[in-house]
């Protein structure tokens, strides 16, 4: 019986599907193949085919198409010799009688002068004229790729070895795609790669995809991780956004938006749980050509493109819902490119691919590096990794050899593509002036365990070759390179055997970044989460100037705010909008454990020093004992800029799905005052005890202490903050270096008023917890609070391991 040339019915049998390279046809469609055909279409392929056939019900989309298989791969080897000549030219590179360069350059020349076989030719013809048919058009525009059988594996990604064509049209132009794609399979960055992972080259066979082409030429594309592609975190999903076709997105040629979406608040259909939005600059995309011009070409975006997000947040969110759903069915973390059709307006998944780093990353153990220095800021841009690493610039315009790159310096480039992976192999870490969170530098640094800088405006001018610098990607987001050596710390941290406690041991966060950099630590929730670190280093702006830019004097600070609010219907959209968003990454991490946030405590010099702060600041002779906290939230004269914190909350609880966002009210000085704040929350929305809304209050005035049991009757707990209550006690200035031998949170007047504290609120049945390094310094503090029923202890993240030890020893010896 002969082999058909090309299988076009999807109810054959699933174990012909499995048929070995000889046998077989030479086109299949991708509604027929499932995972399970690795062999039969590489991995690429495999995978599109197991979503159409497992997925669609779900409304994932995936452009429909065909795939060559590796039988017609082999047949063309198997045309003129040209398989020996390959074997022979690979094994004088080995032995190492031909260069790289030459060996790949002499296979792809071998591969496109050998004619395609008839009978593959006349099957991916009829095949693509029945993709035409089914879409109803002539020739129609596909989207043409590589799919190996040693790629998208759990363990190699092999991202970008081989080669893609868009805007293919007509059936010789898709035969000689395809031609090229099995070209590619030599290129010399694929060579080095397989070399690399160790597999066996004559081995891998390839097969060519060939799908409708999504037009998010005329729309927008882009990549998605179902888990954090720096931290592993689990719990959302980062997808990176541009207009334009998706290559500019994967080539890292721009900065794309970025968004991550909660995967848990997804479950419920009324949230947008976007919880982070970032604007890139999206300078240019990738459109079709005109006619008679390339298929493709990179065009300037244009002003409204870069001042406006690529993705509208219903759309990240179905797209994040897909992702969760892939992730599920493959049962791993997954690699995700996207694209919407500018036309339809509809979405679809264009490829799924294992996440191959952070996936295999140990749970309970991981590297922590700090710097504990200071120098010149010289560049900076999207952090990639958690490392630091000191060395020597080296820039290059080109890949170049390899081997002349000194090994461990600092690789600066405009971009990179997989050409360049011998390079940064000995790089010691990278900088790009483009590229985003999934550009190739990023993925491939990543892999590579290098720290990276991508988007690093400037940065192949600023840096000069042979200048010693500091790569940093240790404090958030954002990374640093700063000028010479600045001393860094490195630290492995192991959560394993970590002893369980009664006391619960939580966490003091400001900044979102860290929250999630640090999401491995079994805390128990947030014990203090400081909505400081959002205004002052995401908004910047005082809330009353972004209220009321016009009553800003100076014209500087009304142009930065103008910046800062660009893409935003007004400035109180922008701060309510982030402040939401920032409160949210620490949220995600911990739901639904208690995330306990606190109001503003800004001292009014503070207040001040943000744009635009000094029109709406008095001066005072003593801004620790001023205006701050709770004064601030009542009186007119700052009401309508605590009500952006209340709306900004509320958004985090209600649009965004954190419920198990807790309020606290800081420096509360009387009862008349909790009561004045607690009714200013409730007209701004925020009512206690509301779709379980809790409140609780700082403990960091004697009258707390005192009236203890009153304040208990209108907050749900209690947070001892120990400096202000040890200064307040005490009589001393906490900043004071000429009182520091006297300042002690250990002091018997302190330590009555804590265990008293926790007496009078466990009578009323609140809680009691305390904020500071206290417990960390001193395993006898820690014993003392154990001793008197603290219910919590919150600390720094970085000391959390040590705490959470000396609280099981203090609870062991009680």
């Amino acid at each position: 019986m002969p082999t058909p040339a090309y299988r076009g019915e999807r109810t054959m049998a699933t174990a012909k599907s499995r048929m070995p390279e000889a046998a077989g046809p030479y086109v299949v469609g991708l509604d027929e193949v499932t995972s399970g055909d690795l062999a039969l279409v590489g991995g690429k392929n495999a995978s599109l085919g197991e979503m159409i056939r497992n997925l669609s019900a779900a409304g994932i989309r995936v452009p429909d198409g065909f795939a060559t298989t590796v039988r017609s791969y082999r047949a063309l080897l198997a045309t003129g010799g040209l398989h020996d000549r390959i074997a022979e030219t690979l094994d004088r590179f080995k032995r190492g009688k031909l260069p790289l360069e030459r060996a790949g350059s002499a296979i792809r020349k071998a591969i496109l002068a050998t004619p395609m076989p008839d009978d593959v030719r006349a099957a991916v013809a009829d095949a693509y004229a029945r993709l035409c048919k089914r879409v109803g058009r002539v020739n129609v525009d596909v989207a043409v790729r590589s799919s190996a059988t040693a790629e998208d594996l759990p363990d190699a990604s092999f991202a970008g070895q081989q080669e893609s064509f868009l805007n293919v049209r007509g059936a010789e132009a898709v035969l000689r795609a395809c031609r090229r794609c099995m070209a590619s399979l030599f290129t010399d960055r694929a060579i080095s790669y397989r070399e690399h992972h160790g597999f066996d080259h004559m081995r891998v066979g390839l097969s060519v995809g060939v799908q409708r082409m999504v037009r998010s030429d005329k729309g927008a594309a882009g990549v998605m991780f179902s888990i954090g592609p720096e931290t592993g975190f689990p719990g959302a999903l980062t997808i990176s956004a541009n207009w334009g076709l998706g290559e500019s997105v994967v080539s890292g040629s721009v900065d794309p938006d970025e968004f991550m979406v909660a995967k848990a608040q997804l479950a419920d259909q009324r949230a947008i749980p976007v919880i982070q939005r970032r604007r890139g600059r999206k300078l240019r995309k990738v459109v079709y050509g005109t006619e008679g011009s390339r298929v493709t070409r990179n065009v300037r975006t244009t002003a409204r493109e870069q001042g406006s997000f690529a993705l509208g947040d219903a759309d990240a969110v179905q797209l994040a819902r897909w992702g969760v759903a892939i992730e599920k069915h493959y049962g791993r973390p997954m690699d995700i490119e996207w694209a919407k059709d500018g036309i339809t307006g509809e979405l679809f998944i264009v490829q799924a691919r294992p996440e191959t780093v952070q996936s295999r990353a140990a749970d309970h153990a991981f590297r922590s590096y700090k710097l504990k220095g200071t120098g010149r800021r010289i560049v900076s841009g999207t952090a990639v990794g958690q490392a630091i690493v000191t060395g020597r610039v080296c820039a290059r315009n080109v890949p170049g050899s390899a081997e002349a790159f000194p090994a461990g310096a600092i690789l600066v480039a405009d971009k990179t593509d997989p050409d360049w992976v011998p390079v940064m192999r000995r790089a010691g870490a990278i900088v790009t002036d483009h590229g985003g969170r999934t550009s190739h530098a990023a993925i491939v640094s990543r892999e590579l365990a290098l720290p990276a800088i991508v988007g690093a405006r400037g940065a192949t001018r600023a840096l000069k070759n042979g200048a010693v610098v500091t790569v940093s990607c240790a404090e958030g987001d954002t990374g640093y390179v700063y000028e010479g050596r600045v001393p860094f710390e490195v630290r492995d941290v192991s959560t394993k055997d970590l002893p369980a406690t009664r006391t619960r041991v939580m966490l003091n966060v400001g900044d979102p970044a860290t929250a999630l950099r640090w999401w491995r630590l079994p805390a128990d929730g947030v014990g203090l989460a400081r909505m400081e670190f959002v205004i002052g280093n995401l908004i910047k702006a005082h809330p009353l100037a972004l209220l009321y830019p016009k009553r800003v004097r100076e014209k500087r600070a009304r142009d930065q705010i103008a910046a800062l609010t660009s893409g935003y219907a007004d400035g109180p959209s922008f701060f309510i909008d982030t402040l939401a968003h920032g409160i949210a990454c620490i949220a995600v991490v911990h739901h639904p454990r208690p995330v306990i946030v606190r109001l503003s405590d800004f001292k009014t010099n503070e207040y001040a020093d943000l744009i635009g702060g000094r029109d709406f600041e008095p001066v005072e002779a003593n801004p620790m004992l001023g205006w701050r906290g709770a004064s601030r939230y009542y009186s007119d004269a700052y009401r309508d800029g605590f009500a952006l914190e209340c709306r900004a909350i509320r958004k985090a609880r209600e649009e965004l799905g954190f419920t198990n966002v807790v309020v606290m009210v800081p420096f509360c000085r009387t009862l008349t005052e909790a009561d004045l704040v607690l009714r200013e929350m409730a007209m701004n929305g925020l009512e206690r005890g509301k779709g379980g809304l809790e409140v609780y209050v700082m403990c960091e005035i004697p009258s707390n202490v005192i009236l203890a049991s009153e304040f208990a009757d209108r907050f749900d707990g209690f947070s001892i903050g120990s400096n202000d209550l040890t200064q307040l006690t005490l009589g001393v200035d906490r900043d004071s270096a000429l009182l520091a031998g006297i300042f002690s949170e250990r002091d018997p007047a302190v330590t009555r008023l804590i265990a008293r504290v926790i007496e009078d609120a466990h009578a009323k049945g609140r809680p009691v917890g305390l904020c500071g390094q206290g417990p960390s310094d001193s395993l006898e503090f820690a014993e003392f609070l154990v001793s008197v029923g603290i219910d919590s202890m919150s600390v720094t993240p970085d000391s959390f391991i040590q705490v959470k030890r000396q609280v099981a020893v203090a609870e062991r010896s009680g």
